[in-house]
């Protein structure tokens, strides 16, 4: 298994704009957590700006299906979102 970190460029007043959507999003994020798909999650800068999610998978397929089919995607929050694989180099299951 790899890791992939996954990127969420987000719309202005994104705290707000979320609230909606919430919880569809977070049920997402948790059923994949449970599977063991998302090692961690949560959205970077103060105000929002980002988000980030680690995922733990045998492809880049995995988180690309999870972006196409968030809520905060898919109701135009995310203004832009791009897979990266992650070389973990300390941490994490190897």
């Amino acid at each position: 298994m790899k890791y992939f970190a996954l990127f969420y460029d987000v719309v202005d007043n994104f705290a707000d704009k979320r609230m909606p959507f919430r919880e569809p999003h977070l049920k997402l994020v948790k059923e994949a957590h449970e599977r063991g798909e998302i090692v961690m999650a949560g959205p970077l800068g103060d105000p929002l700006e980002q988000a980030m999610m680690v995922f733990r998978a045998a492809d880049a397929s995995t988180p690309e299906n999870f972006a196409r089919t968030d809520p905060y995607v898919k109701q135009g929050l995310v203004k832009s979102w791009r897979v990266k694989p992650w070389n973990v180099v300390v941490g994490g299951a190897q």
